[in-house]
């Protein structure tokens, strides 16, 4: 089987020790038996260009994904930066140091801006101003960003540990836990609110759904179900955010599936076979997928049937993609956004936000898509 660049932890060992590297083990070498595509040119690209950029410190080891509320953007490093950004033009409207170095980030409704520390801080500010609200322990290492709601700073930590806080005290609300298996993808699967519930991405390919009110679950999916003689073989971990949109929540996992579920009751929609760990786009028509060999697939959203492929980016270790107007974008490894036709893929454009990876989710911002790369550059892109 392929073993991709992921670092793939043992779970008792993320609780402890952080996770080790299967890579090490490995006696091929990936990048030398897969060697990223060569870029070519693009005959008449579409017009495309970097609104504006603002520096902000590296990632390190993490991935900070942007957070968008209203009109304002906010960013944190792993050294402890949180800003505030306009989201139109990227001038700071707060910088802060958080106090200690950050893992995780940035989750925010506008109000709360919630970030996670080393060894398991959960630390929030007011969106508004910048100061401390609360500062609490989970229990272990944070590295998928907060879920904030009204009421609530839902953290899941790498035991896969659950827990709600209070928004505007830190008091802990609610906490449940699952089990994880003997092997993990060291990634971020993230949690999304859609009121009344908060979805919640698993290992071992589960989507689970609680109610904000008191974690009670209401219920849980398999997104796919691990397969395989060996532990390794059988890690199918859901990679980035589930999605919702109107009705549906969608979502992928590593060596499984792609699908989307009903939001109330999770029966399954539709699923496709598939491989990412780096989560889903989804629009009125198509989900989007971005997988570990760098192929970029649409499928229907309404009942799954394939749309298009593009291969053309192989092991270029791709995000998250993002919908906008007539493009799918992705950034890579490079520091590269992709623009690719939503309607059959075609390549259409290209632009360079650094020569570092993009590795979390775009978001989309008005007439702008949002990426930050790995050097800490978080720039505005448009498309003509």
């Amino acid at each position: 089987m392929r073993i991709t660049g992921k670092v793939i932890g043992v779970s008792l060992l993320a609780v402890t020790a952080g996770c080790g590297t299967l890579s090490s083990l490995n006696p091929f070498k990936e990048k030398d038996k897969n060697p990223p595509a060569k870029l070519v040119d693009i005959k008449s690209p579409i017009p495309a260009r970097i609104v504006w950029k603002h520096s902000t410190g590296k990632a390190g080891l993490y991935v900070f994904a942007p957070a968008l509320a209203e009109n304002s953007l906010f960013v944190a490093d792993a050294d402890g930066i949180v800003e505030r950004l306009d989201a139109a033009t990227g001038k700071s409207q707060w910088r802060i140091k958080a106090g200690t170095n950050l893992t995780a980030g940035v989750g925010s409704n506008g109000k709360v801006v919630a970030v996670g520390g080393t060894k398991g801080q959960v630390l929030a500010f007011d969106a508004a101003t910048g100061s401390q609200l609360w500062k609490v322990q989970a229990s272990s290492e944070v590295l998928s960003a907060p879920a904030v709601s009204d009421e609530l700073v839902i953290v899941r930590s790498m035991d896969n540990k659950i827990t709600a806080y209070d928004s505007k005290t830190g008091e802990r609300k609610w906490f449940i836990q699952r089990t994880t298996p003997p092997l993990t993808l060291r990634n971020a699967p993230g949690l999304v609110v859609a009121a009344p519930n908060v979805y919640v991405a698993q290992p071992a390919g589960r989507l689970l759904a609680l109610a904000l009110s008191n974690g009670v679950p209401r219920f849980e999916v398999p997104v796919a179900e691990p397969r395989g003689a060996t532990e390794l073989e059988r890690v199918s971990d859901i990679g980035g955010n589930p999605v919702v949109l109107g009705s549906d929540i969608c979502a992928v996992t590593y060596q499984g599936k792609v699908g989307c579920f009903d939001l109330q009751t999770g029966v399954p929609r539709w699923t496709k076979e598939t491989s990412s760990d780096v989560g889903v786009a989804v629009d009125q028509r198509f989900v989007f997928v971005s997988d570990d060999k760098g192929h970029v697939a649409a499928y229907g959203r309404d009942g799954g049937a394939s749309a298009w492929k593009n291969d053309s980016l192989s092991n270029r270790v791709l995000s998250t993609p993002v919908s906008y107007g007539r493009v799918v974008a992705v950034g890579d490894y490079q520091g590269y956004v992709h623009l690719l036709s939503r309607e059959d893929g075609a390549m259409l454009g290209r632009v360079q936000i650094d020569s570092s990876a993009i590795k979390s989710a775009p978001l989309v911002s008005g007439s702008n898509m949002i990426f930050q790369t790995q050097n800490g550059t978080v720039a505005a892109v448009a498309v003509e």
